[in-house]
């Protein structure tokens, strides 16, 4: 059974241009940790939320009729959080969170709310859910402690080699589709934005191969309408230093291997 609660203190995106991010709730907030007034504690996935709703105020100053803005929802198959969802729904006022909808669902209906929800890039710490969402065909990436220490005034994604669609590929499997589709959104909110001052930034890892890797994956991205603002070259080179560096949101790859090495 899927309940989704609109968030009638949020003006709602248009749908047809929206892009679509559905965060799970538990990574956002500590249920187990409450403070005052039932107001859950900040989680690991917090700065991401702030970020995404930084690009969108950002977005609406240079143009307030835009419509190609992030769609926040939030999702949980927690059943003490469902059973306390006014908590939850109370402490994203709390915090002046900008979500649009709050999904609760079972773990049998967890994908098909994602479905009808029109999720376009789903986040989750629980990494079964987002290797079981990705084989449905949602683009998914994983979150980690090291989300916790992310900026919460610029968004910052990170293309990993794995992560680089080609669109000349025929046929293109459901999870490739929605990384392109994501990909290229990503690219467009991006060209709204100039070289400095951007509240989104997006950076290119290849962590494997030389020059000719690296500028391979820049093309593909280009051609997806996607101007990176930094590109790294590691050949094989440990990822940890330019990730501590870069500390990226969330990173964009085919294996959902997270940030751990």
């Amino acid at each position: 059974m899927v309940s989704t609660v609109q968030n009638t203190d949020v003006k709602q995106k248009e749908s047809d241009h929206a892009v679509v991010v559905a965060v799970a709730s538990r990574a956002v907030f500590e249920p187990e940790a409450q403070g005052g007034d039932n107001v859950y504690a900040e989680g690991v996935a917090f700065p991401l939320l702030q970020a995404l709703q930084k690009v969108n105020e950002r977005l609406l100053e240079e143009n307030s009729a835009e419509s190609l803005l992030f769609d926040i929802v939030l999702i949980t198959t927690d059943s003490q959080q469902q059973q306390q969802s006014s908590h939850l729904i109370s402490s994203t006022k709390h915090y002046g969170l900008e979500v649009s909808r709050f999904c609760f669902s079972t773990e049998e209906d967890f994908i098909e709310s994602l479905l009808q929800n029109n999720v376009q890039l789903f986040l989750s710490t629980d990494r079964n859910e987002v290797s079981q969402t990705s084989q449905k065909g949602v683009l998914s990436a994983l979150l980690d402690e090291y989300t916790t220490s992310c900026p919460s005034e610029q968004l910052r994604v990170l293309f990993c080699r794995d992560a680089v669609i080609r669109p000349d590929t025929n046929p293109t499997p459901a999870s490739r589709q929605a990384a392109q589709s994501f990909s290229a959104q990503l690219g467009k909110m991006r060209q709204r934005f100039g070289m400095s001052d951007s509240p989104l930034s997006i950076a290119l890892m290849t962590s494997c191969g030389g020059r000719d890797s690296c500028g391979g994956a820049l093309r593909t991205l280009r051609s997806l309408g996607i101007s990176v603002d930094e590109a790294y070259c590691l050949a094989g080179s440990p990822r940890g230093p330019i990730l501590s560096v870069l500390r990226p949101h969330f990173v964009l790859s085919d294996c959902f291997s997270g940030l751990e090495d």
